[in-house]
């Protein structure tokens, strides 16, 4: 027998020296969701381990991340009701949760990679992710500027990064000219550009409180059965200056994540959802899997393609890898 794969198996150091892929702390986004208030550390009852945050009560989780070697973190707002409306004011808002969230994180650690989402759907009083019009249908074009509205104000707060989830079309060119025209050329974008109308969100919308008033998101998210088509997108957010492109869900789209890979030189980014993290998450608590399944569901992820990761589970993996 000339060949036995198993000699490369015979202990953990050979393992570790002939692993193919290789999972970091540094590969990792954690999400943060930042609401109104003060003195507010709450958990997202459908998230375990997962909080809603005040801006006050930040130094302890930006300290604690710090210390696990997470360098990057993705801001959600959630704003009070009474502040939502038709277009999403208190998303560019420069006293807004959010701006005030970077401000502060920023304080307190200055080297930490801020990225704020930019949507509408968590400011608006309908819960869609744009302009409607008299028909309730997402008016593309109108919703542009203010998408590019909104991640100016971020950039101005002093985000490093913006990252549109809201799947307009050209939403990328527009942010991009509103960045540069205003002295934010260094600003990089994270394209949402294949972010599906995909079941597992239903825990991230209790969260951000965003479910929409009425209807779906199927006109501007993608159809699950859809591949080339996530291509396309991808293709067309390249063209229009995006420096990352991602696909959202993970787990239950790795194929497209491989895709992604074999058609594109830029940094490919996967969005590890909520429903994904609170099936596994659920599962290690009622004893039916290992909490080793964590980093298993994790590393097919990067295994897939994915050179970044967002991911609820980024602590959970930082701590794996410092006892590794």
């Amino acid at each position: 027998m000339l060949r036995r794969p198993r000699r490369l198996r015979s202990s953990k150091a050979i393992r570790n020296l002939v692993r193919e892929t290789k999972l970091q702390v540094e590969d990792l986004i954690y999400p943060l969701f930042i609401v109104d208030g003060e003195n507010i550390k709450k958990e997202i009852s459908s998230m375990e381990g997962v909080y809603h945050f005040s801006v006050d009560m930040l130094d302890d989780e930006i300290n604690e991340l710090t210390e696990l070697g997470i360098e990057h973190i993705l801001l959600f707002g959630v704003p009070d009701d009474e502040k939502k409306d038709c277009c999403a004011s208190e998303a560019f808002n420069p006293e807004g949760g959010v701006q005030r969230a970077v401000r502060k994180i920023k304080e307190i650690n200055p080297e930490m990679d801020v990225i704020c989402d930019v949507c509408m759907c968590e400011y608006t009083s309908h819960g869609h992710c744009g302009i409607l019009t008299d028909t309730g249908y997402v008016h593309n074009d109108k919703t542009l500027d203010y998408l590019a509205k909104i991640s100016l104000s971020y950039a101005q707060a002093g985000a490093d990064m913006v990252a549109p989830s809201d799947m307009m079309d050209g939403r990328i060119e527009a942010i991009r000219a509103v960045l540069d025209n205003n002295g934010f050329e260094n600003v990089a974008i994270m394209a949402y550009s294949a972010k599906y109308a995909s079941s597992f969100y239903g825990p991230f919308r209790e969260a951000a409180n965003s479910a929409p008033q009425f209807g779906d998101r199927k006109t501007y998210q993608m159809d699950p059965a859809n591949t080339n088509e996530a291509v396309i997108e991808g293709q067309l957010d390249v063209e229009e200056g995006a420096d990352i492109i991602m696909v959202k869900p993970a787990l239950s789209y790795l194929d497209v994540i491989q895709r992604f890979k074999d058609n594109f030189d830029l940094p490919i980014a996967a969005y590890n959802v909520s429903g994904e993290y609170s099936m596994l998450k659920l599962a290690v608590k009622e004893g039916l899997l290992n909490e080793s399944a964590i980093y298993e569901a994790v590393m097919s992820i990067k295994r897939a393609g994915a050179t970044i990761i967002i991911t609820y589970f980024a602590k959970d993996i930082a701590k794996m890898l410092k006892n590794n």
